[in-house]
């Protein structure tokens, strides 16, 4: 639901009825993640994804029909054939239909509110219940909890936890910057940039960015003070300028969680700045967390290819993986450190 609140709140101000298709529930495949969510708006156009082929089209009638009919129905699908099964085929869906609408969900602002905002919300809903009249029902609480289907004795309840965003802060205001900020937020994350230099900082040359004008150090200090740092916070420095980056690195690498640094430069740069690093007292097993991000023969040389190649980079890092492969010396290059 998060990837298309603005779509939802639209058709809810309209005062007209869309419908609303959510997968609930997987069996013996874990191809759609729990959580997608399809809504079909009145005039029959569509936001959002739940599958592809055959499936989605099927989906796309179910949801159409909850949104002129008023249907709540909890629906299982055959991921093979797309249609509706009772029959175990080995790939089964849940996905639950129902009407959306400023009557239907009248409690969908306050949740959209939270979620732009970066703040925890839960929502329940009932998708199974013997009383027709209670499916469809939501509550909605700021209270941790996983994204799952719960089978109670008398009904089944879809819960939908919306946890604030993965942070990406970005230090140096630049074109690298921009570019990284359009990849960055296409995958989820919600991106800072910060830059000492206020000319630089225009909050019109990166849309859908916080823009902070503020020594990068002391900013990323007063983020770590108020615990906004964890480890699944990615932090990427393009201000390639010691008296900017070796302070800032200084603070990041004594952060006790942290999911991902990089920092841009050619290896000249990368020598220079572990000398900068190994005076400051840090020791060569911190050090050697170091990487040089890869994936590629050779480097990436536009804004644009270099921040497709820090996204894999820092991406592959979430995972758990660590990408290797030679590098062009005489491009500028992503340094990485996975924490």
């Amino acid at each position: 639901m998060r990837d298309i609140v603005d779509d939802l709140l639209r058709v809810w101000h309209s005062g007209r009825t869309g419908g609303l298709a959510t997968v609930v529930r997987t069996i013996g495949t874990n191809s759609l993640p729990i959580g997608s969510s399809m809504l079909v708006t009145p005039n029959g156009g569509v936001f959002g994804s739940i599958a592809s082929g055959r499936l989605e089209e099927t989906v796309y009638e179910a949801a159409l029909e909850a949104g002129r009919t008023g249907a709540r129905q909890l629906r299982r699908y055959s991921m093979l054939t797309g249609v509706e099964s009772s029959a175990d085929d080995g790939t089964l869906v849940d996905i639950f239909v129902e009407p959306f609408s400023c009557r239907d969900f009248p409690e969908f602002p306050t949740i959209a509110a939270d979620i732009q905002a970066h703040r925890r919300v839960t929502v329940f809903t009932v998708v199974w219940n013997q009383d027709p009249d209670v499916i469809g029902q939501h509550l909605v609480t700021d209270r941790k909890h996983a994204t799952e289907l719960v089978a109670l004795p008398e009904s089944d309840l879809f819960v939908a936890s919306y946890c604030p965003p993965p942070r990406l802060i970005i230090f140096g205001a630049n074109a690298y910057a921009a570019t990284l900020v359009a990849q960055a937020r296409m995958i989820g994350y919600r991106v800072s940039i910060c830059d000492s230099r206020p000319e630089f900082a225009d909050p019109a040359s990166f849309p859908g960015a916080e823009v902070v004008v503020d020594w990068p150090h002391r900013y990323l200090n007063t983020l770590a003070a108020a615990g906004e740092i964890d480890n699944s916070t990615a932090i990427v420095v393009l201000a390639n300028e010691p008296r900017f980056e070796i302070p800032l690195l200084t603070v990041a690498l004594r952060l006790p969680e942290l999911g991902y640094l990089a920092a841009l430069g050619t290896p000249a740069d990368q020598a220079r700045r572990l000398e900068d690093l190994r005076a400051g007292g840090f020791d060569e097993p911190t050090l050697a967390r170091v990487h040089v991000p890869a994936g590629l023969e050779a480097g990436p040389r536009t804004p644009a290819e270099t921040a497709v190649f820090i996204t894999a980079d820092f991406l592959a890092s979430r995972a758990g993986l660590r990408l290797s492969a030679q590098r062009d010396y005489g491009s500028r290059a992503a340094v990485g450190m996975a924490i």
